[in-house]
């Protein structure tokens, strides 16, 4: 009897697992969906918490840890993006995506080479995927890879001929080779794509400048600014257009302003610097030039800090 009775309790046991495991399943399933659903009215808060109650009732959903760790990519929390993306490649490491947003993660974590490994599964996933060519060709571009950045962004435009970001990119890659006429034609792209991009402006607005065509830079930079009112590079560079165009009280503003959003921009303490010069304040021009030296690794800007030190040394 007592065998039976524990056979009978087990197969019973049994019987209620299957429907049990059944219905946390669903109710996993359910949360994904809920989470979408947030997701798609803007609240991110809300979808990362739901994701979490899916991963908690089924810890074996890797599309649960993918959009949980996707999101928090886009929230700028890299280290839980990376564990959550890490876990939902381990449990389905089909997944092209999940390869590709890790890949953004280890960017932004400085770690561009295993950023480029995680873009050369996507894409051997994937070879469709335009967000993996257009990824991988930013990690390039952060490498100073010019030549391959140049090649993965144009399959990423070929594939995704609407990608606006995929033409900016391709952009900088080509006006750091001195193609800038290239440079110019897909930053008309990428702003015609979108034209609230504010780095599409500031870029097409340094290309002028480097062509000397200060009054188109001065108008790309004033818009990108207008975009985004936080890009230090954009007045930088309109600080250094209107310094040609001998506008100094104009040059000055902008590059306090570029150093007060970014204390350690290098080129903005050489930029003002030249400006004190030709404005004949030796000591503020002097200090900007120390100040570049300290900050910057960029061999041509300290050689331009330190010539004008010995200008300023000799007169």
């Amino acid at each position: 009897m007592k065998t039976g009775f524990r056979t009978m309790l087990f197969i019973c046991a049994a019987l209620l697992a299957a429907p049990f495991m059944s219905a946390c399943a669903d109710e996993a399933l359910a949360h994904i969906n809920q989470g979408d659903t947030y997701m798609e009215q803007g609240q991110q808060d809300e979808a990362i918490v739901e994701y979490g109650k899916a991963i908690e009732l089924d810890p074996s959903r890797g599309v649960a840890y993918y959009k949980r760790g996707a999101l928090y990519g886009a929230n700028g929390q890299y280290d839980l993006a990376i564990a959550d993306l890490s876990k939902a490649i381990e449990l389905a490491p089909d997944m092209a995506a999940a390869y590709c947003d890790r890949a953004i993660a280890y960017v932004a974590t400085g770690q561009v080479d295993l950023a480029i490994a995680d873009l050369d599964k996507a894409i051997e996933l994937d070879p469709n995927l335009a967000n993996a060519y257009s990824n991988r060709g930013a990690a390039y571009l952060n490498k100073g890879q010019y030549g391959l950045a140049v090649s993965d962004l144009s399959k990423a435009i070929e594939l995704g001929p609407d990608m606006a970001a995929a033409d900016c990119d391709r952009a900088i890659a080509y006006g750091n080779t001195g193609q800038v006429d290239l440079a110019i034609a897909d930053l008309d792209k990428a702003i015609e794509l979108d034209p609230d991009l504010a780095n599409a402006y500031s870029n097409r607005g340094l290309a002028y400048l480097s062509k000397s065509q200060y009054d188109l830079a001065i108008s790309d930079l004033s818009k990108a600014i207008d975009l985004d009112p936080y890009l230090a590079e954009a007045y930088t560079n309109r600080g250094w257009a209107y310094f040609n165009v001998e506008y100094y009280e104009s040059a000055i503003v902008d590059l306090n302003m570029a150093i007060e959003l970014d204390p350690e921009l290098a080129i903005a303490y050489c930029n003002r610097g030249w400006v004190y010069y030709t404005k004949k304040k030796q000591g503020l021009a002097i200090a900007d030039f120390k100040k570049t030296i300290e900050l910057s690794t960029d061999p041509a800007l300290i050689h331009a800090a330190e010539q004008g030190i010995k200008a300023l040394e000799g007169e």
